[in-house]
């Protein structure tokens, strides 16, 4: 009986030994991980407070107009009733374009709204007009314009501005072909692809 006793006590230690060793080994295991981890949490919630503490202030900070002279950004959309003159553009909403994308496969879809920016050498309600008369017929070419499109054509910020100013240079061709161009801008109002 004395072997026995003896024999359990030396197993005990080699029992916990054992333990020991692969609680440390688990430890030195995962112990780099749990510094990466915080170190990557640390840096990421000083980077975040460090951007809305400099990103708020910005927003507040006033706009030069000229040197010397502050203006705030509250006074940016004051009434334009104080500006000198007619100079100011004006804008044409289209109807919604529904064209049905060049993919072979798949049927897709976009609808797209365009708002136009006409320059202020245009007079709004007799551009209103001849815009209302024109219609059909930019409707029509948009259709047709964008069905000729593929799904990788009208993707990412690149290729919208490309359409745009695409948009921009045909309706300028179709209604001023022997002057200067009168529409400035089209925006995008709405481009859903489905």
């Amino acid at each position: 009986m004395a072997d026995e006793n003896e024999t359990t006590e030396q197993q005990e230690p080699t029992d916990s030994t054992a333990e020991q060793r692969s609680m440390k080994s688990l430890v030195g295991r995962l112990l780099p991980w749990v510094i990466l981890a915080v170190v990557v949490l640390s840096c990421a919630g000083a980077g975040f407070g460090l951007g809305r503490l400099f990103g708020g202030s910005q927003a507040k900070e006033a706009v030069k107009s000229e040197p010397g002279e502050s203006v705030e950004a509250d006074d940016l959309t004051a009434d334009d009733e104080s500006a000198e003159g007619p100079q100011k553009s004006w804008y044409y909403d289209l109807d919604p374009v529904v064209a049905n994308l060049n993919e072979p496969s798949v049927t897709r879809y976009v609808r797209a709204t365009f708002t136009l920016e006409m320059s202020a050498e245009v007079d709004s309600k007799e551009g209103a007009a001849f815009l209302d008369e024109k219609k059909p017929i930019l409707i029509n070419w948009l259709t047709v314009y964008l069905s000729s499109l593929s799904l990788d054509d009208i993707r990412g910020d690149k290729n919208l501005k490309s359409i745009q100013s695409r948009v921009r240079e045909a309706f300028n061709e179709k209604l001023f072909p022997d002057s200067k161009p009168k529409i400035k801008q089209v925006l995008i109002k709405e481009f859903p692809v489905q």
